[in-house]
């Protein structure tokens, strides 16, 4: 007897044990299941089987099944329909399994219809098929409409010709419709991170911890001009550092503590490091900072690895000096190698986190990259950027939902 294809499409309200009353009708006639997928919203199930009909029991044909199979459904209240596919259009759909897999990550608050619409119109023109959405965020309350996150997983399939004109259109929508968003490549690599790495200042927590030291000196506006020409591209990072270093000769030891103690965390960070300790991420700093600040940081936060630069104190006073090598922007992309390689795992598997443009050797040599609320040539140049949302989005970037890190942090 030749064999059939038929897509089976069931919907209607869920109920429990419907999945396995029809699968076992299909089991009955010795049916084929060729590939299966199923969504769940708001208690309203669709269900979808493609099926290859052959080989029946004794007596028994196609058309014999399917109406088993819509009598048990409609028994249910469910509604059935089911569709003839052809050898070549079946051929066809396992040809394109070959074809390259992204994951687009939507971060979207308050009436977030426009958003969905802009990021599905835009992968659409670029010649992407939708083939799974998910949501990551908890259900939204009526209202929490207006402040309400929504996080959406989307998979695509098929070839982008111009990763950069597909950013580009993303970028444009999200400043214009204040989303964030990430582009992945859906491979191996991309479910398997093991280490996280941030810069300091301005990205975990929420201020320069030089501009602080130096206001408390009387020399702010001296170190704010070493900054601005630094900016300007005037002096190298190292230069700029150990000059603006010199100016806090002289401030007591003592000024270093209350600056590392008033700090804040950046919003979300907290909730980060506790979801990426309970599911067993190495984290570190790798900052032009201050190591005094991030050995405190790793105390409060469990973090392992801190690599930022030490300022030399004699006699309870600043002299000015720096200890040791410098950390740089092409130190931070060294440290990050080397860490990953300590850690025994592939620069895939690292994330790194970052505001400033001595980041972007560091995000660019990262297996996901992210620009936190950075500004707009390191957003524009980074892979990833995080503009409307705290450090805690950086986990719905890396798969995990609502649920997930409610458990985590619970644990």
């Amino acid at each position: 007897m030749p064999s059939e294809i038929v897509l089976i499409n069931v919907s209607g309200e869920d109920q429990p044990g419907l999945t396995a009353m029809l699968t076992s009708t299909l089991a009955e006639y010795q049916v084929r299941v060729l590939d299966v997928g199923q969504a769940v919203i708001h208690d309203e199930l669709n269900l979808g089987m493609l099926v290859q009909i052959s080989g029946l029991a004794q007596g028994a044909s196609m058309a014999s099944v399917l109406a088993a199979l819509e009598e048990q459904a409609r028994s249910l209240g469910m509604a059935v329909r089911c569709t003839p596919i052809s050898p070549g259009d079946y051929e066809e759909w396992v040809a394109a399994q070959g074809k390259p897999r992204y994951i687009v990550t939507l971060l979207a608050a308050g009436e977030t219809g426009a958003q969905l619409a802009a990021v599905t119109t835009i992968v659409q023109h670029f010649g992407l098929n939708i083939d799974a959405i998910r949501r990551l965020s908890g259900r939204l309350p009526l209202a929490d409409h207006v402040t309400g996150r929504m996080t959406i997983e989307i998979g695509l399939r098929g070839v982008v010709s111009d990763p950069e004109a597909l950013k580009s259109e993303l970028m444009g929508a999200a400043e214009r419709l204040g989303f964030d968003f990430s582009v992945q490549s859906d491979t191996v690599f991309r479910r398997t991170r093991r280490l996280v790495a941030f810069d300091m200042d301005s990205t975990l927590i929420n201020a320069e911890v030089i501009d602080e030291l130096a206001k408390r000196h009387g020399v702010g506006d001296a170190v704010a001009a070493i900054t601005e020409r630094a900016m300007r591209g005037e002096l190298q990072f190292k230069d700029s550092f150990r000059a603006r270093a010199s100016l806090l000769k002289g401030l007591p030891e003592h000024c270093l503590r209350e600056v590392a103690e008033s700090v804040s965390l950046n919003d979300g960070a907290h909730r980060l490091l506790r979801s990426l300790r309970h599911f067993g991420f190495k984290t570190a700093i790798i900052s032009g900072g201050f190591q005094y600040v991030g050995e405190r940081l790793s105390e409060e936060l469990g973090i392992d690895y801190v690599h930022a630069n030490t300022l030399e104190i004699r006699d309870g006073v600043m002299t000015g000096e720096v200890v040791g090598e410098i950390i740089d922007a092409a130190r931070k992309a060294a440290l990050l190698a080397e860490i990953s390689h300590r850690e025994g795992i592939s620069s895939q598997q690292t994330i790194a986190i970052g505001d400033g443009a001595n980041d972007l050797p560091m995000l660019n040599a990262a297996g996901l990259g992210v620009a936190y609320h950075a500004k707009p040539v390191v957003r524009e140049t980074a892979s990833h950027a995080i503009s409307e949302f705290g450090l805690d989005s950086v986990l719905y970037l890396m798969g995990f939902s609502d649920r997930d890190i409610e458990e985590a942090l619970a644990g």
